[in-house]
């Protein structure tokens, strides 16, 4: 790709006002109205999805309190017992100043793209300009992760973990991961949980992955305390200034008044990073904008901004609860807040398992589409027992954003499953698509020893779960993309937000989260 043609910014609100506006045109409402009467008809039918009208009277009620504390069940065991006990009453959850996205070259042919996408419901009827996204979950550096990327003169390299996914990365226009961990470098002390740190050495595995946006705002930004997020930003500043950190802050003007901007072809997508708390641990004094945290005041007047300076909005929220495979009540509040103050894009991190992805639609047509969790792309529990595998089956979010009349909308979506494969040894530790993942390999993936049931078919029939209603966008194909670019256009429509049911039972599923019929 020509990179004459991409300007990466970040937008100073005091200093830079861009403000977009959207005429919408008229449209057929009985032809829109009628097409998801027949969806709903539909999805009753197959049990695959339901509906649920969001008025102002039935939508969730606000939940109280910022700072979640998610249930703390099944976290680690009594390896890390002594480090826990009173030290921390966190969740094993894992765990930035604002700079230019460092962009790649090489683009991803439209035949690869397709072939892999269990979940396009769009590419084959536009043909304009497109940014691809991509995005993975939560970077998690357990002890052994360290301790397997520790090489044998003592140096840390983490490059064998992305080796087997580096190729999709680089291909994305603008690649995103969730950095759980602070990297406060060996000078704080390398841990684990329950406080984290992480070498530079990580940071330099990221960049040479491909990533181009790091988000910080986790519940362990401030594992190490202020020295911790120093630490970190400074690093990226100096090694790596091409690298969007989101989440964490250096002065208060960075949080306040600085919204990161990726510009392509004349698209113009914001990304803003926040987190549901620290684990209890409080702001610095005199760094109380260390980390963005999901307030409802700062979110709203942040979207704001965003909206006057970008085409399209993209939120990361680190929220939800452990191990849940479904979103819970704070997620649907925020979703609701987030669709209503303009946000086209939710990916969001933290319950360490994967969860459904769904479009929302609110009354005036406008749709959001939401990733609730992609799960870990990498960890190494030390807890044992039911529920351990699905921690090692994560997501690659891919999106492919696009521009017609003025307006920026999701021209495809998808997401890859992944799968994290850990052994004892030097580089022990890397990440496979479970597209590519074999028997063999599963059974000899040392979490087998912790969790019994973890193979290759559970972590295929769990995707299959989670991600079933992928499959039932893919049938609607091409009436869907035209039923929601038409929607866009309506100034008017039913006020109602799609949710997808999950089954109990886990079916057999390839190795893109389609079941087997």
């Amino acid at each position: 790709m020509d990179k004459s043609k991409v300007v990466h910014r970040i937008c100073t609100i005091t200093t830079i006002t861009v403000i977009f506006n959207t005429t919408m045109t008229a449209c057929d409402r009985q032809e829109t109205i009628a097409y998801f009467n027949h969806i709903e008809a539909t999805e009753s039918n197959t049990q695959t999805a339901t509906e649920e009208y969001q008025t102002e009277e039935n939508r969730p009620a606000r939940p109280s309190g910022q700072q979640e504390t998610a249930d703390k069940s099944g976290t680690e065991s009594a390896q890390e017992t002594n480090k826990a006990d009173a030290a921390q009453k966190s969740n094993e959850t894992e765990g930035t100043n604002q700079t230019d996205a460092a962009h790649k070259s090489g683009e991803t042919e439209e035949t690869d793209r397709t072939e892999k996408s269990v979940g396009s419901v769009y590419n084959s009827e536009y043909s304009g300009k497109e940014v691809s996204v991509i995005m993975v979950g939560d970077i998690l550096l357990h002890t052994p992760v360290a301790e397997s990327s520790m090489q044998e003169d003592g140096t840390y390299n983490f490059d064998a973990i992305f080796s087997n996914v580096k190729d999709d990365i680089k291909e994305a226009d603008l690649a995103l991961v969730n950095e759980e961990v602070i990297i406060g470098g060996v000078e704080l002390g390398v841990s684990g949980y329950p406080s984290f740190n992480a070498p530079y050495e990580l940071g330099d595995a990221l960049v040479d992955a491909g990533f181009d946006v790091v988000l910080h705002a986790t519940n362990h930004a401030l594992d190490q305390g202020k020295k911790g997020v120093k630490n970190c930003l400074s690093f990226w500043k100096q090694h790596y200034p091409d690298i969007a950190v989101l989440g964490i802050n250096e002065s208060q003007d960075a949080q306040d008044n600085q919204i990161y901007v990726y510009e392509q072809d004349g698209i113009r997508i914001a990304i803003l990073n926040y987190t549901y708390g620290t684990n209890g641990i409080d702001l610095p004094a005199d760094m109380p904008y260390a980390v963005n945290l999901l307030e409802e005041e700062k979110v709203t007047t942040d979207l704001a901004k965003a909206n006057e300076l970008a085409d399209f909005i993209v939120v990361c929220p680190h929220w939800g609860t452990e191990y849940q495979l479904a979103p819970d009540a704070k997620q649907e509040y925020w979703t609701n807040l987030f669709l209503e103050n303009g946000v086209d894009l939710v990916i969001g991190t933290h319950p360490h398992v994967i969860e459904p992805v769904k479009w929302v639609m609110d009354g005036k047509g406008n749709t959001m589409l939401v990733y609730y969790s992609l799960g870990n792309f990498v960890n190494w529990t030390a807890s044992s027992g039911e529920g351990i595998a699905n921690r090692m089956v994560g997501g690659m979010a891919q999106i492919t954003v696009g521009m017609e009349n003025g307006e920026a909308f999701i021209v495809d979506y998808d997401v890859t499953p992944l799968v994290c494969h850990v052994s004892e040894g030097i580089n022990g530790v890397t990440v496979y698509r479970l597209s590519d993942y074999t028997d063999a390999l599963a059974a000899e993936n040392a979490i087998v020893q912790q969790d019994g049931a973890f193979s290759k078919e559970y972590c295929e029939a769990l995707c299959g779960e989670v991600w079933e209603e992928i499959k039932e966008k893919k049938k609607r194909n091409q009436s869907y993309r035209r039923t929601v670019l038409q929607i866009k256009r309506c100034s008017a429509g039913s006020n109602k937000i799609f949710k997808g049911s999950r089954h109990e039972g886990a079916e057999q599923s390839d190795g893109y989260g389609n079941r087997m019929e």
